[in-house]
């Protein structure tokens, strides 16, 4: 009897039934700039005009271990916002508006409507970026991921005009440091999230904890391209894996400053209190978490205010969380 590719693991025919079930979810993040439908070999989106020198930036990311909540209590349709924010608020920190998204889906035993909600997360989280889903590839591979295993990661394209682009240049001693609150530990170290938390039904603040792991990443798009028409923003920080320590010092163009930070100027969310409580070391946390600030501003001191102001009527909240300083070292958490 001939040996088919079912028998190796692989159910093309599952594909066929993902595909259907996919496309109507990517359909919801078109927009009059994409050029062809999910099928073709690649996806096609055209440029719009008003830039007078376009820059494409762009960015790629995963999930990581947080996927593994997700299987374990198979719930698949929140991870893939946590996908689309990962790519386009790194996009999102040179001032890019993201303009298309393409995510990977890797299996060991493909099952449709897993992956139709796994898109159905990454659709989402391309609405709230104004961002359209253009394509993707779902990859079967029995023997190499177990059955039950998924794993998601994706990548963005923004633009901006050359003259716009953030990237630090303009930040001086003096400057402030804006954090707006995340929505919990995002995306980035579930796997000692995961070493420590190993009771996903203990009960955290009236429900289950894995529910408030689950919690998606906040995607800052919206309000951050709103508020650049208004601020002169001169740096920015999307806070992921490496915690305060890695990641905001990457929004200086040149040694020199010091990026002072006052851990008490806002209020640490509860989730992060209870990992510490449970035995990880604070000061590895600020390297490691995003402490309940997911994106980070640098801006004059004369804007702190307005910049404030505007985020909460953007319905962000923020905090005036530090300042800038000539020094040697990166930053400094006091």
């Amino acid at each position: 009897m001939a040996i088919t590719y079912k028998d190796s693991g692989v159910n093309i025919h599952e594909g066929y039934k993902s595909v259907d079930l996919i496309k109507k979810y990517a359909k919801t993040t078109y927009n009059a700039n994409v050029v062809n439908d999910l099928g073709s070999f690649a996806g096609m989106f055209k440029i719009a005009k008003g830039f007078k020198e376009p820059i494409l930036v762009s960015g790629t990311d995963g999930v990581g271990t947080k996927i593994a909540i997700a299987c374990a209590k198979r719930k698949y349709d929140t991870v893939g916002i946590d996908c689309v924010a990962m790519c386009v608020n790194d996009v999102l920190c040179h001032g890019a508006q993201p303009l298309f998204f393409l995510d990977y889906i890797a299996c060991g035993k493909l099952e449709a409507n897993v992956a139709a909600d796994l898109v159905k997360g990454v659709s989402e989280g391309c609405r709230q970026a104004n961002s359209a889903l253009i394509g993707g590839e779902t990859a079967e591979m029995p023997g190499f991921y177990k059955t039950g295993d998924y794993d998601l990661a994706g990548f963005s394209v923004g633009i901006c005009d050359r003259s716009k682009i953030v990237n630090g240049k303009d930040i001086k001693s003096g400057d402030v440091l804006i954090g707006i609150t995340s929505s919990g530990f995002h995306s980035n170290g579930f796997s000692l999230v995961r070493k420590v938390f190993t009771n996903l039904d203990e009960t955290f603040e009236n429900k289950p904890l894995w529910k408030s792991l689950l919690v998606p990443t906040k995607i800052y798009v919206k309000p951050i391209l709103a508020l650049m028409k208004k601020v002169n923003i001169k740096g920015m920080a999307h806070i992921t894996g490496g915690g305060f320590i890695e990641n905001i010092p990457r929004m200086f163009s040149k040694s020199g400053f010091t990026a002072v930070v006052n851990k008490n100027s806002y209020p640490l969310p509860s989730i992060f209190q209870l990992i510490n409580q449970r035995g990880v070391d604070k000061a590895h946390m600020y390297n490691t978490f995003n402490m309940g600030i997911g994106f980070v501003l640098c801006v004059a001191q004369k804007d702190a205010d307005k910049t404030i102001k505007l985020l909460k009527g953007l319905k962000e909240q923020a905090y005036q969380i530090g300042y800038i300083t000539k020094g040697k070292e990166p930053i400094c958490l006091k």
